[in-house]
């Protein structure tokens, strides 16, 4: 694998301080699956009554910890709950040794942490096609569930990690009815990242009280425009997971916007944490259509411009080269009319109603380029329709990192 040591330029100053979780304790352990002298295994124990919400890939080689996941996720229980995760092997493409690898940890888990296998939740991130070495992580389970901690959600947050350069964190807090409720999310992503959903592995936690279909029916919405509205190569990968659990310990969220909007709001800040690591990335960049003929073609446009290797490229060379925006939406294959396409990079109009614009000067565009957080904005003029998509710049990191993936 790459001997990864810069952090990207695009990260965080530092891991924010995310609040305790009342009904929710963390663990990690070095196992040795893949990596040595690291963490690479999180337990996180759910109180009894958590509720679980979920989404995962739905790529057609999905690994088989998301297959148990998804037949367990909207199961009603009242015993407490688990999820196990790993980094380093994605027990994805294993054939039937990656589902006795998910029954073994599953049933392990169960017996260490006192809780049903039907309520313990795994997955599984790293290498592809390579069975996984689960009695590694049996091994250390009593060790885990002897030394939980809720205060133990950065270690977690390392713990899941694989190409990524820094632990990923976002919270929110508000208040019903008297009482804070509380959210926190850790989540790990960095390349193989495109829409439904990417290799990505998210889990999100709160004390709010909730119908556990009220939560899939948040988690399910909030999806579409975070997690999959995001891309760094195009790539879909096979171990996609995102967790919500609710323990309950505080106020009824119920029917309540502001909770949804606290947890839209966590939900974008970790999936836009994942586009600030992508593989070799130097630019975060907001892709936003406007004047497409539906929503759904709107997404399919901004998707086109934001996994183009043309558009990508060039704003990694801080090159204001605004005709691969536009062969981009030409391509789509969505209803377009090219003499009514305008195009801005950030606030400076580049292309007006199908021709450069009158105004335009390259030299502010490219001294605009060379920016870290970038917006480009097209619109179509032709419908009511509009999307954002979030994406990274294409450089030689990125070619790097992935060359040398399995070594």
């Amino acid at each position: 694998m790459a001997n990864i040591t810069d952090v990207s330029p695009l990260a965080p100053a530092a891991f924010p301080d995310l609040p305790v979780i009342d009904g929710v304790s963390f663990a990690t352990a070095a196992a040795g699956v893949k990596y040595k002298g690291r963490t690479d295994v999180m337990l996180a124990m759910l109180a009894k009554g958590s509720v679980v919400a979920g989404a995962f890939t739905r790529s057609a080689t999905r690994s088989a910890c998301v297959l148990d996941c998804q037949d367990k996720i909207g199961a009603h229980s009242d015993a407490p709950a688990a999820i196990l995760v790993n980094s380093g092997n994605s027990n994805a493409f294993t054939g039937k040794g990656g589902v006795v690898s998910v029954q073994a940890i599953t049933a392990a888990v169960s017996a260490a942490c006192d809780v049903p296998q039907s309520r313990v939740f795994t997955s599984s991130t790293g290498v592809i096609g390579e069975p996984l070495p689960h009695d590694r992580i049996i091994a250390v389970l009593d060790k885990l569930g002897q030394n939980t901690s809720p205060n133990s959600i950065k270690a977690a947050a390392d713990a899941i990690m694989t190409t990524d350069t820094f632990p990923k964190g976002a919270s929110a807090q508000i208040e019903i009815d008297g009482q804070t409720v509380s959210i926190a999310g850790i989540a790990k992503g960095s390349g193989m990242i495109a829409p439904d959903m990417a290799t990505m592995l998210v889990y999100i936690f709160t004390d709010a009280k909730i119908a556990q279909s009220e939560l899939q029916a948040m988690v399910s919405k909030a999806n579409q425009t975070t997690f999959n509205a995001i891309t760094v190569d195009s790539d879909t990968s096979t171990s996609d997971s995102l967790v919500v659990a609710a323990t309950g310990k505080s106020a009824d969220v119920s029917g309540s916007d502001r909770f949804r909007a606290a947890l839209h709001s966590v939900m974008q800040e970790l999936a836009h944490l994942v586009v600030r690591d992508g593989e070799g990335a130097t630019k975060f960049v907001e892709i936003s259509v406007k004047g497409a003929a539906s929503n759904a073609s709107g997404q399919i446009i901004a998707r086109a411009i934001a996994n183009s290797p043309l558009v990508k490229t060039a704003i990694a060379g801080e090159d204001p080269n605004w005709g691969r925006v536009v062969m981009a939406i030409g391509k789509s294959g969505e209803p377009a009319d090219r003499d009514k396409i305008s195009i801005w990079f950030g606030d400076i109009l580049v292309a007006d109603q199908g021709w450069v614009s009158p105004t335009y000067l390259e030299e502010q565009a490219a001294a605009y380029m060379k920016a870290q957080d970038l917006e480009i904005t097209v619109d179509l003029g032709v419908g009511p329709g509009e999307a954002t998509v979030w994406t990274c710049d294409l450089t030689h990191g990125y070619i790097t990192i992935n060359a040398d993936y399995r070594s």
